[in-house]
């Protein structure tokens, strides 16, 4: 992937930012972390010892539960050299009441990084303001930031471009709709989001999407067979999110024909890719069949959670 700016003006321009939403990064800037995921991902296979963060320590707040995110971090700090800090909301004041201010600002004097995993995305972005070290968003129910990172790297090694590939995601207009929207609209790929009236993305997010988008197209549509026709990735998300399993049988029946099945991806590319950020729930939002089967990358999707947040760290907390 190439740039228009050079390495060293792009490091620099990385260098003690916050990672809260795509939205916030250029084209050129995406396309540095992907190079340098790309890259710690060879060093590691290689047996390279890479150590840029060795003496830093990161903490990662978790208000919600975590497989991915939280090893991903964890381990990959540990990978470059420095520490994660796990610290749950149970353990922690920001549970019992402290001000998010005063949190960020403690622990600014501590820290070299924060990750955080949470609800509300107001709330990250008041750590952000208050904290004087790099903020980033593990996950909130507004968007979905690091995941996407990882899959387009994933898209990168299983289709040799970003541009011009299209992407059909079918399912909930979740935070994973959104942030591959933008991540989408950013780096030159088509996306259909297809959802039920009631369960798409939110329009505000979504108009911004089509204002990034230079010449490629955000389509939003209730049908799932339109959204995934000539698709060369399929992408899906569990029904219900976190919080919102006592919509379980409410959203179900919404979600009647939005399942990826094999009917669904008979419409898309013969090589298609599917998707998913996992955990998944086999017959529900896709078939064992399918993302059991040879066109799914849903395991090198999660292995590269690692690798893109080590690029992220080394970006934003490294020298």
């Amino acid at each position: 992937m190439t740039t228009t700016l050079g390495t060293t003006d792009l490091k620099s321009a990385l260098v003690g930012r916050d990672f809260l939403t795509l939205a916030d990064y250029t084209p050129d800037e995406i396309g540095y972390l992907l190079d340098l995921a790309a890259d710690l991902k060879e060093k590691r296979k290689n047996g390279d010892i890479v150590e840029p963060l060795k003496g830093k320590t990161l903490g990662m707040i978790f208000e919600k539960s975590s497989t991915r995110t939280r090893v991903s971090f964890e381990v990959g700090v540990y990978q470059l050299g420095g520490t994660g800090l796990f610290l749950s909301s149970k353990d922690i004041q920001i549970g019992r009441g402290e001000p998010i201010a005063d949190t960020a600002k403690v622990l600014s004097g501590y820290l070299d990084g924060i990750m955080i995993r949470t609800f509300s995305q107001t709330d990250v972005e008041s750590l952000a303001t208050n904290a004087s070290i790099p903020v980033i968003n593990g996950l909130t129910d507004t968007y979905h930031p690091c995941q996407v990172l990882a899959d387009m790297q994933t898209i990168m090694e299983t289709k040799g471009r970003l541009e011009g590939i299209k992407v059909a995601y079918i399912g909930d207009g979740n935070n994973m709709a959104h942030s591959l929207m933008i991540g989408a609209a950013k780096m030159g790929m088509d996306i259909s989001i297809a959802a039920p009236v009631g369960y798409q993305p939110e329009e505000t997010i979504t108009n911004k999407a089509k204002q990034f988008a230079k010449g490629t197209s955000v389509v939003v549509t209730e049908d799932p067979f339109e959204a995934v026709k000539d698709a060369d990735v399929i992408y899906t998300d569990v029904w219900a999110s976190m919080g919102q399993e006592s919509e379980q049988k409410e959203r179900e029946k919404a979600f009647e024909g939005f399942q990826v099945n094999q009917k669904l991806v008979s419409l898309a590319k013969p090589d298609f890719s599917f998707m998913h950020c996992l955990p998944a729930h086999r017959g529900e939002e896709v078939t064992a069949e399918i993302i059991d089967g040879k066109h799914s990358v849903v395991f090198q999707e999660a292995e590269n959670r690692l690798h893109a947040q080590k690029a992220l760290m080394v970006a934003l907390m490294g020298k």
